[in-house]
């Protein structure tokens, strides 16, 4: 019955998760997808330049949410109410403290960080426009990846999975309306993506009001041991939203429609470029699969260096040297392999670590008796 009762919850929790990111990864695509039919070139080339902005601030708000989320579990398992709900207090107060960051920088140096990214004349208005609201919406994003981990991790799974995916069906609604009907350009856009985690934040405003919920603030100072946990076992996520987007298998089988979607002026060159690297680069998903969720693991446990190691490895390390070499050996080929590769040496590497961690248990355990 225990083990029934185990499978049951994390294959429920295994679901719904999964379901739900599924939505978010819809908030660019739609966005990619509307601004090129609606925007041309320069439309998108802007989107794309804006791009590793929303990675940091969305694997920021992870970082946090996963990092709290993670910690609050714990002691919730532990029945250490207090502590819990005030490591959800601390979790906040890093959530304003970032937002106030990033809006700051959204009101005074969106400019500066267009040209920092490479924004040239013809595109900088579009830039400018989509940089400076999608930091002004970053609390909004912060707080919902945040809240997204906590109520899924206070035993509402479901309601966290709903409140993604009405989020990010909404953006899409959205990004036609403004961009189409509306006319709202650029803008249309990023107002769309910035609305949908309000949306979602909104759906999930229900588990406040049960009895059940832990979800409470309470009067505390930052605690400085709290503050580093959370961003020792947070920071994996961040390095997996900034190194890559996880799609599956089924852009591999796909890859020539897919470009095509995005190639409305029928460049052959390009289509061929892009559907060859498409079968490429999507080789890496099942080793992609396997080092997130031993990184997620790791850190379930609150083992943070393994899951940093290969976090770094996968994101930073690795990638640029092989990029490199590989290049010079098989030119664009070359280029495409570099993330498949990197991959792979990373699982090799997981592998190793896992079955480590596994022996020395079994040591202990023999020890013990």
């Amino acid at each position: 019955m225990e083990q029934q009762h185990w499978l049951r919850d994390f294959s429920r929790y295994t679901i719904l998760s999964v379901l739900g990111t599924l939505g978010v990864s819809c908030y660019i695509l739609a966005d990619t997808y509307f601004v090129s039919k609606g925007l041309g070139t320069n439309g998108l080339t802007a989107l794309n330049l804006a791009i590793p902005v929303y990675n940091f601030i969305h694997g920021t708000g992870l970082m946090l949410g996963m990092g709290g989320a993670t910690r609050f579990s714990i002691c919730k398992s532990q029945e250490k109410v207090k502590e819990a709900q005030i490591v959800y207090t601390n979790t906040l107060y890093l959530a304003l403290i970032f937002s106030v960051v990033f809006v700051l920088i959204g009101f005074f140096f969106f400019k500066q960080m267009a040209i920092l990214l490479g924004a040239s004349a013809d595109i900088s208005e579009m830039t400018n426009t989509y940089l400076r609201w999608l930091l002004l919406f970053s609390p909004a994003f912060i707080l919902n990846d945040v809240f997204l981990c906590f109520v899924r991790n206070d035993d509402s799974p479901q309601l966290s999975m709903i409140a993604m995916l009405v989020g990010s069906l909404s953006n899409i609604l959205l990004d036609y309306i403004f961009i189409f009907p509306g006319g709202m350009g650029i803008f249309g856009a990023v107002f769309a993506t910035g609305l949908s985690p309000v949306i979602s934040i909104v759906m999930m405003l229900p588990h406040w009001v049960k009895k059940k919920s832990t979800l409470r603030l309470v009067k505390t100072n930052i605690r400085k041991e709290i503050v580093k946990q959370e961003l020792s076992l947070g920071f994996p996520s961040l390095i997996a939203q900034l190194s890559s987007g996880i799609v599956y298998l089924l852009i591999f089988s796909f890859a020539e429609p897919i470009t095509a979607v995005f190639n409305s002026e029928c460049n052959a060159e390009l289509q061929q470029i892009a559907v060859s690297g498409l079968k490429w680069y999507f080789i890496s998903i099942p080793f992609v699969g396997y080092n997130m969720n031993l990184a997620t693991f790791f850190t379930s446990i609150e083992k943070a260096l393994p899951a940093h190691i290969l976090s770094i490895l996968r994101g930073l390390i690795l990638i640029i040297p092989m990029a490199f070499l590989l290049s010079a050996l098989w030119e664009m080929t070359g280029v495409w392999l570099a993330y498949p590769v990197t991959e792979f040496l990373t699982a090799l590497l997981g592998f190793v670590m896992i079955n480590i961690k596994n022996k020395q248990k079994g040591t202990e355990k023999g020890a013990a008796h």
